[in-house]
């Protein structure tokens, strides 16, 4: 069918035109590495470099439209489109066409070529000009890369939408569990459902949940699982591309649907560690460095306490028994019976439920939206595999 992609506007017929980079751009060229002593003056722009694209004070003489490619390290291969003044470092390269070729179609373009696969392979990748203008590629008329760039640009727009979305569903979640749980040393949270007045209960974790002490005999389940704070319970092998268990798993905790662990390591976001729910998958086995337990549903909700724990009203509970210079090696000295002591506020079964699910529902929009905003990301995929060659 010669020079063509395989999806086309119909108004537009006749081959692409063979061509190198170097013939569509009037520019391309590296960034100045320029001291932040000497970019510290009034106004704010984007800087792109070796930490990406961010906010930064001054710029470098770049005013326009211009796409962005990172040459080094991490960023090596990563495609930005900016416009207007624009700050680059050396770890960088600007792109402008030329005046018979569209810009923002050039980002698509170099997107879809994948430039980072023509970096030098090394320690350190990187991408030299010379190289990258000698690339041989495709390109329609002006008229019909603008058409191309426009639809792709309204689809990022859409996607950047329903981010938004997201996000914003997200802040809203937080908000209500925050509000919707409280620290053992209150008796109710700020905000309560009509309806329910009474006092919340002061508990011990070991009053509403048991410690799972089932050992994988006779490895009969060979899932390992990790703790991933944003992600919970997850495969270990494809959460690290690997496995990075014992070879032996008999010595691990075999949890089933719905059971609890509870990882002592923390960091800036999880500063008393995390506790995640097995909710993926109908069994797995765990570290026995993770304290494991499973939930009196006679006494809590499952999912009233999956949300809890999503909060940070339970943090002082541990802070409280942990105490000061709690922490070794990346890991809070806490003991599995210290661990059962620590104190809990809860409600009435009744308001547990109400409260869950309202936020189960919310969970579930969240998830929606994510499917759609995921689906606008392989439709966007999709178009840049058939538009262009």
């Amino acid at each position: 069918m010669g020079n063509v992609p395989n999806l086309r506007f119909p108004e537009f017929s006749g081959e692409w035109k063979k061509c190198t980079i170097d013939d569509l751009c009037e520019e391309f060229k590296s960034g100045k590495n320029i001291k932040a002593d000497n970019i510290l003056n009034e106004g704010e722009y984007p800087v792109f470099g070796g930490n990406g694209l961010r906010g930064y004070t001054d710029c470098y003489n770049h005013e326009g439209d211009y796409v962005l490619i990172g040459r080094q390290g991490a960023l090596c291969g990563n495609i930005r489109f900016v416009t207007g003044k624009t700050y680059i470092t050396e770890h960088a390269i600007a792109a402008k066409a030329t005046n018979n070729n569209n810009t923002r179609f050039l980002e698509s373009l170099f997107i879809q070529l994948n430039l980072g696969k023509f970096s030098d392979q090394s320690a350190q990748p990187g991408l030299a000009v010379n190289k990258l203008l000698k690339i041989e590629t495709s390109v329609p008329s002006k008229d019909e890369q603008e058409k191309i760039a426009s639809l792709l640009q309204n689809i990022d727009k859409r996607i950047a939408t329903q981010n938004k979305i997201i996000e914003d569903l997200k802040k809203l979640k937080s908000a209500i569990i925050d509000k919707s749980f409280c620290y053992p040393n209150e008796s109710s949270p700020q905000k309560r459902f009509i309806g329910f007045t009474e006092e919340w209960h002061l508990v011990h974790l070991s009053d509403i949940c048991q410690r799972v002490r089932t050992k994988n005999f006779n490895t009969q389940c060979t899932l390992v699982l990790t703790i991933a704070a944003q992600f919970g319970l997850v495969s270990q092998e494809e959460f690290f591309n690997k496995s990075v268990a014992s070879d032996n798993l008999e010595g691990y905790y075999l949890l089933r649907k719905g059971d609890f662990a509870y990882n002592k390591s923390y960091s800036g976001d999880y500063a008393w560690g995390a506790v995640k729910r097995l909710e993926c998958f109908s069994e797995g086995v765990l570290s026995p460095l993770y304290i494991c337990f499973r939930p009196d549903t006679a006494r809590i909700d499952s999912d009233f306490l999956a949300h809890y724990f999503e909060s940070k009203k339970w943090y002082k509970g541990i802070a409280d028994i942990a105490g000061e210079g709690a922490r070794n090696h990346g890991l809070l000295n806490l003991s599995v019976i210290d661990y059962f002591k620590t104190l809990h506020r809860i409600p009435s079964i009744q308001e547990q439920k109400a409260i869950a699910n309202a936020l189960n529902k919310l969970t579930s929009k969240i998830s929606i939206e994510k499917n759609l905003y995921d689906d606008l990301l392989l439709q966007r995929q999709h178009l840049l595999q058939q538009m262009f060659i």
